[in-house]
């Protein structure tokens, strides 16, 4: 009896320190959230492994509740850390959002500041720190030395942390500046949200991680295949003791069967797949790889990885258009738009599962493809396209800064002008998205600029996008501003797609409609951001289901005549409502669908069927 009394106690001790912990935190503000959002929780907020392309077993998720403060901006690099905080945040929540517990719109002339506490068995190892994304400036301190800083607020970065760290505790301490004005790349964040611009998004808003790697450690793996012959290749980056030279073995399986097993260089391993599973949307085929990283015939590191082979191009077809190729065969493009915002997490899903169910959402309602709007989406995201099959059009980040005035698709436009310095800065990040995603076979097209959004150097940069990364297609203006160079002309065109088909100045170019459609819906006001701001779509707002229903199909009957005249591939705007936007597919709070999954994919069978007629002519 007294042993059941003083488990008991126990029991209730500790149910009282969890409820002390969580009571530090809850969600903020009274906007409409997801339904994901109330199984979040300090201990359970994003603790899935980042990086599925190059996976350890030896890390450590840092996602919880942090020490937080917002103070004047002081840009020195003597700056102290506060001496007090204000309170707990929910990493990685951005600090705008509702999730963070903090809900508060960070100002230009504010700075924010983050530390806890961490603990590290060093030993021999180094002792990596990762941050998936952090906007937009930072530095940061362990024990109080600086391990680095860094500039660019889209994606992954990684800091040597190995001379600061200590074995046990350690305090970890961040400062982050985010002014999203002028030249910084913060796509649709604006500090007055409203009409096609969104709430702004600053500091952590993706999972913080260790990571303990030996002396010499695979930095990096970069994967490309072919289909046929069936091949995969691998380059390898090492770092760490003296890494000039070295041996890397590579063993690539299928359904737990090992397949194919190779050694070669860093510079190179060479796997041929034998009777290879290619992957497609309809076949999402994977192939699982292990890459050992040899050092006299020993393995000193293994990552595991994992491909799907395909080949991206282009073909005309017998009309002279020029169709956009899987694996070699001709394949329409058809997908949504994706922006990624989320009323609770804002650019951060409330969880993995809340992440998916959109593109669960979408393979359903039968499209191939997601044009991924001006962000970066956690590597998990591509990892579930990668899984479900869909291709993925990938955006770069733009900013709206010094653009050009938007002549669409009229002739002779003008580029914009920007300083060196922030053109260096675009391309640094522009550079980091390719690297960070190159593995996805996901992605089959990049995007530079959308419209005239801070378009300048069109030519260079298309020309280099096109050099740096031959695997995939280039889309250099969504929307124009065109300019010849990459494989795409690309049109924008509301509410009803359009192309203009008949000039030649595109004639030796794949011809899409990048953004068409946002035929807005409100369900209830329920399901609204704001049920009295301005809410709205492009052609004005239906009054029914039924009358939606009507315009969609509209859009798709149009669709399919610009097919027969040599248009490649459709992007719909767009998969939700964000905030005053309701011409979603699904509500802001992904409770109601406003067009079936069934009745979207009934709809894209006649768009598939057109197009496949035209690739046989």
């Amino acid at each position: 009896m007294r042993q059941t009394v003083e488990i008991a106690i126990v029991v209730v001790a500790c149910m009282a320190i969890v409820g002390n912990v969580f009571a530090e935190w809850k969600p903020v503000g009274d906007k409409i959230k997801t339904r994901w959002a109330a199984k979040v929780t300090p201990d359970n907020a994003w603790q899935e492994y980042p990086r599925p392309q190059m996976v350890r077993k030896s890390w450590q998720n840092l996602n919880g509740l942090w020490d937080y403060k917002v103070r004047p901006k002081d840009k020195s690099p003597e700056a102290k850390a506060p001496e007090d905080w204000a309170g707990k945040i929910l990493v990685p929540f951005c600090i705008e959002s509702s999730l963070s517990g903090v809900g508060h719109i960070l100002l230009p002339h504010e700075e924010l500041w983050y530390r806890r506490e961490v603990t590290v068995a060093k030993k021999s190892n180094r002792v990596l720190l990762h941050f998936e994304a952090l906007d937009y400036e930072c530095t940061a301190w362990i024990n109080g030395k600086s391990v680095g800083s860094h500039k660019g607020g889209n994606n992954p970065f990684t800091f040597d942390a190995t001379d600061a760290v200590k074995d046990g505790k350690n305090e970890l301490v961040v400062r982050v500046w985010d002014e999203t004005v002028g030249v910084q790349l913060s796509g649709k964040q604006v500090r007055r949200p409203g009409g096609i611009f969104y709430t702004r998004v600053s500091g952590i808003w993706q999972t913080v991680w260790l990571e303990t790697v030996p002396a010499k450690y695979i930095k990096r793996i970069k994967i490309d295949t072919e289909h046929d012959p069936a091949v995969i290749k691998i380059r390898t980056t090492a770092a760490g003791e003296s890494v000039k030279a070295g041996t890397v073995q590579v063993t690539a399986s299928l359904d737990g069967k090992e397949v194919a097993s190779a050694k070669g260089s860093l510079d190179e391993t060479v796997l041929k797949i034998a009777n290879a599973k290619l992957w497609t949307p309809s076949e999402p085929n994977l192939y699982d790889l292990k890459v050992d990283l040899l050092d006299g015939g020993k393995a000193v590191d293994t990552v595991d990885a994992y491909a799907g082979i395909r080949t991206v191009g282009k073909v005309k077809d017998a009309a002279g258009n020029w169709r956009m190729t899987l694996n070699g065969e001709m394949i329409f493009h058809l997908g949504p738009l994706d922006q990624g915002w989320f009323p609770d997490g804002l650019l951060t899903p409330a969880s993995d599962e809340a992440m998916f169910s959109d593109i669960r959402y979408l393979k359903d309602a039968g499209f191939n493809m997601i044009r991924n709007h001006i962000k970066v989406c956690p590597r998990r995201y591509y990892y579930h396209c990668d899984k479900t099959g869909m291709m993925v059009w990938q955006d770069q980040v733009s900013t709206r800064f010094k653009g050009p005035g938007w002549t669409r698709m009229r002739p002779n436009p003008k580029d914009g002008e920007w300083p060196e310095e922030a053109h260096k800065q675009f391309m640094a990040e522009f550079k980091e998205m390719i690297d960070a995603l190159y593995n996805a076979p996901c992605i089959v097209m990049w995007i530079p600029f959308n419209e005239a959004w801070g378009q300048h150097k069109t030519m260079e940069i298309g020309k280099w996008n096109v050099e740096y990364d031959p695997s995939r297609l280039v889309n250099v203006a969504s929307g124009g501003n065109f300019w010849p160079v990459g494989h795409v002309a690309d049109h924008h065109s509301y509410p009803h797609p359009g192309f203009p088909t008949g000039d030649p100045r595109f004639n030796d170019y794949i011809k899409i409609v990048g953004e068409f459609g946002g035929h807005g819906f409100v369900v209830d006001k329920k399901h609204l951001w704001n049920p009295n701001a301005k809410n709205w779509g492009y052609g004005g707002l239906p009054k029914t289901r039924e009358e939606l229903e009507g315009r969609y199909l509209e859009s798709i009957k149009r669709l399919k005549d610009l097919v027969t005249k040599g248009v490649a591939g459709g992007v719909y705007t767009q998969t939700t409502d964000i905030e005053a936007e309701v011409n979603g597919l699904i509500t802001y709070d992904r409770e109601v669908p406003k067009l079936s999954a069934k009745f979207l994919a009934e709809a894209h069978k006649g768009v598939y069927e057109t197009a496949k007629e035209q690739h046989k002519k």
